[in-house]
């Protein structure tokens, strides 16, 4: 069980240590006061680069798990928390995977996506006990999201989910000893103190975010839900996605847009097996067939190269 946190542990977290460069900010014109946030956001990418290596191993470690068949499961608390659901629920709509494939867990539930619920990050076991309803096992990946290293329900599921086997990785923004002792794998960009004292919501959130769209962008990648830069796994539930569907069938194939609106609509609004039916002069079927023989990756679908 950790120990009682202290206004000292709170003191010695670089996000609660007083940013020298921000010290006058509200005595600043507006136009100097947002230059001046832009300035420590512009810090962001450079700690997260660092972290590049640790990234590619959570990356790999996602893309083993995907293939066979365990999940991606972020949990987290407050701002943490409700960053990894936004990642988890935006993979659905971009790379047509299952809603279960990338799982967002956050202290407190749902409730706490729009209110501040007090004392849920301080639960330990509560942390392990939503890993447990989510049915977390060793064929799963956890990942730990949490600013400050020591959020007491991220330590506790991170704990849990190591004891049975699950792979477990650690996402922070100051060096965690605590939590990397339960985490196989540690990312921690170091970006300062916050603009506002304390504020991870800022700095620390936009490297969380930055992190987050990494790892399931880079593994949806690996999977082969994506070809050259294109989001051919896309999948077509409005009229939005119904138009990026359509440019990029037509970016691909070279195809004008009523030629590719009825390709498309022929495939079932499956941009794949369009391109495929397309590209190798085949039926629906058997550019299905084609595709999940080729483990649904178009590259290895195609017969030949569209025309780049």
């Amino acid at each position: 069980m950790s120990r009682a946190f202290t206004v000292d542990d709170l003191n010695r977290l670089a996000s609660e240590q007083r940013n020298p460069r921000t010290g006058d900010i509200d005595t600043l014109a507006t136009t100097d006061l947002l230059a001046r946030i832009n300035d420590e956001d512009a810090r962001v990418a450079a700690a997260v680069r660092l972290e590049l290596p640790q990234i590619a191993r959570a990356v790999d470690a996602a893309v083993a798990a995907f293939r066979q068949g365990g999940r991606l499961v972020y949990i987290g608390a407050g701002t943490s928390g409700r960053l990894g659901v936004l990642d988890a629920s935006e993979c659905p709509p971009t790379f047509s995977v299952p809603p279960a494939m990338v799982v967002g867990l956050i202290a407190g539930g749902e409730t706490a996506l729009r209110t501040a619920v007090e004392g849920a990050e301080d639960n330990a076991r509560q942390g392990a006990r939503d890993l447990q309803t989510a049915n977390v096992t060793a064929a799963d990946v956890v990942l730990g999201l949490t600013a400050s290293g020591r959020t007491p329900y991220v330590i506790g599921a991170l704990r849990y989910a190591r004891s049975i086997g699950a792979r477990t990785v650690a996402l922070t923004c100051v060096p965690a000893p605590e939590l990397a002792e339960h985490a196989d794998i540690s990312i921690a960009p170091e970006v300062g103190p916050e603009v506002l004292t304390g504020s991870t919501r800022m700095k620390s959130g936009t490297a969380q975010k930055m992190v987050l769209n990494m790892i399931s962008t880079a593994a949806m990648i690996r999977i082969g839900k994506t070809y050259r830069n294109l989001m051919v796994d896309v999948a077509v539930s409005n009229e939005k996605l119904r138009a990026r569907a359509l440019g990029i069938l037509c970016t691909v194939t070279g195809l004008p847009g009523d030629a590719a609106a009825q390709l498309l609509a022929e495939a079932d609004d499956d941009v794949k097996t369009a391109i495929v039916m397309h590209t190798a002069e085949l039926s629906a079927d058997a550019a299905r067939a084609r595709l999940t023989a080729a483990g649904g990756v178009l590259r290895g679908a195609l017969m030949t190269e569209p025309p780049a």
